[in-house]
């Protein structure tokens, strides 16, 4: 059956481009960045100069989406949302856990339609127990650690060439492991730049690019959830550096695209897999947290420069929205919908809501989150809270969360934001057109107790319908 698959495949690949775009086969490329926020894109409203041509041409020859979130901003469990098409809690992988035998995948999915499937870095993230389903499997160490912009075109060359010539049409996930730490120029990067030297099976071992700091810290645009203090500059001068080398890696896989002349029959995904890893974004469920710059190109079906604001989608919805675009059926058990109607300049109905889960994080300690989202409003659970227990995640790493602390020591409103950060509150309500950096928790205005009741309402129905084990604390 597969033979036949194939032959058939084969044949409609040597059509011309007239005759592809009226059958299903068509090409995915989806290219993923490691731990940035949203608007740390020039398209989304990054201030720094040249900071992404790259990603700010996709999303002019495309579609971005303005309410694009990810399911769980944990860089393993929300892959494995994106890969299942389900919540964690229904394919098993509640942190950093093996997908559950018998659920099927994306990618298992696409190889078994025909599809010459590929990974690029983040291997032991992307269902890790699955690694079958790809044909070629090009580790991070093979990348300088997932951060060479030229590797990764390289890479990505001889993968299209592959394809072409096994006359199939192809999947490749391509990872760029920039921005997520160590950022260029840090103390980590050095750091592990010099474990490197003593033992190549470190868990880097293949070196990093040598990358200068592209941006003054003086002239950083500082998050809105971030106290100005000269270090967190210093850090974040680093972040966005990292961010602009994850810019010129998915520039490096776009042009090998071209290169390959398979650009007009490729569908093209891009997202990050959360935001930035500092605090009050990563491993959480707030605005910085979920929020991702999610820009669609589809030569021939999408507008190009089209802006989507009024639809919200969720990560859980992409394996869906994939399969139904190239014509192949939804994975069986899959929690997500498509939204190929909106990649066609069409409305859906049910697209004003989405949620956010955190479960297990890195450490194995469990932090239980539950958010419910819509284009201005967001309610948080965190289910966690007793009071007394902190929470502590890798974003406390580096140079950002010492100044702070630091910090204050002198300064009432940086340790409110310690405080609060550390311990929590049991609910949160932020109105996020006006308040992205959630400063102002709105869970006890009496103007917002219907919109309160209304929010919670959705999310127990959403934990209901996903049988969500949380259910039962949530409605104690």
């Amino acid at each position: 059956m597969n033979s036949l698959k194939s032959f058939i495949l084969s044949i409609l690949l040597t059509l011309p481009c007239e005759g592809l775009a009226k059958t299903a086969v068509t090409n995915f490329l989806l290219i993923t960045v490691d731990d940035m926020s949203c608007d740390s894109t020039g398209i989304f409203g990054c201030p720094l100069p040249g900071i992404t041509p790259n990603i700010d041409r996709l999303a002019a020859e495309g579609l971005r989406f303005e309410h694009g979130h990810v399911t769980v901003a944990i860089c393993q469990p929300c892959r494995a949302v994106w890969m299942t098409g389900r919540y964690p809690h229904n394919s098993g992988a509640l942190g950093f856990d093996r997908i559950n035998p018998g659920v099927p995948t994306l990618p298992e999915a696409l190889k078994e339609a025909g599809y010459h499937t590929g990974l690029m870095a983040k291997h032991g993230h992307v269902v890790p127990s699955r690694a079958a389903a790809f044909n070629e499997i090009v580790a991070a160490k093979e990348l300088k650690n997932g951060r060479s912009p030229e590797l990764f075109g390289k890479r990505a060359a001889a993968f299209f060439a592959a394809a072409k010539k096994a006359g199939k049409p192809f999947f490749l996930m391509a990872n760029s492991q920039d921005p997520h730490r160590p950022f260029v120029g840090s103390k980590q990067e050095s750091n592990a730049k010099k474990r490197d030297k003593k033992n190549k099976s470190h868990q880097y071992g293949g070196g990093f690019p040598e990358t200068k700091i592209a941006f003054d810290p003086a002239k950083i645009p500082l998050p809105g959830f971030l106290p100005d203090l000269p270090d967190i500059r210093q850090e974040l001068s680093e972040y966005f550096t990292s961010v602009k080398r994850a810019d010129a890696i998915t520039g490096a896989v776009l042009k090998a695209l071209d290169d390959a002349g398979m650009r007009d029959n490729t569908l093209v995904m891009f997202l990050s897999d959360h935001g930035m890893p500092l605090p009050y974004a990563k491993t959480n469920c707030w605005h910085h947290s979920t929020r991702t710059p999610w820009i669609v190109r589809w030569p021939g079906t999408i507008r190009e420069g089209s802006h989507d604001k009024e639809h919200v989608i969720g990560g859980v919805d992409l394996a869906s929205t994939v399969l139904d675009a190239l014509g192949l059926p939804a994975l069986e058990g899959a929690d997500g919908r498509s939204f190929l109607p909106l990649l066609k300049g069409k409305k859906q109905d049910g697209r004003d809501i989405a949620f956010a889960h955190i479960n297990t994080i890195a450490s194995k300690r469990a932090y239980t989150m539950r958010a419910a989202i819509t284009r201005d409003f967001r309610y948080i659970w965190n289910g966690w809270h007793d009071g007394e227990t902190s929470f502590r995640n890798e974003s406390l790493s580096g140079l950002t969360w010492k100044a702070m602390t630091s910090a204050a020591e002198a300064n009432t409103g940086i340790a409110a934001r310690v405080e609060f950060y550390s311990k929590r509150v049991p609910e949160e309500l932020y109105h996020t057109t006006r308040d992205p950096d959630a400063l102002q928790n709105l869970i006890t205005e009496p103007a917002h107790k219907k919109r309160i009741a209304e929010l919670k309402e959705q999310l127990r129905r959403h934990m209901h319908n996903s049988k969500d084990p949380q259910l039962i604390k949530f409605t104690r």
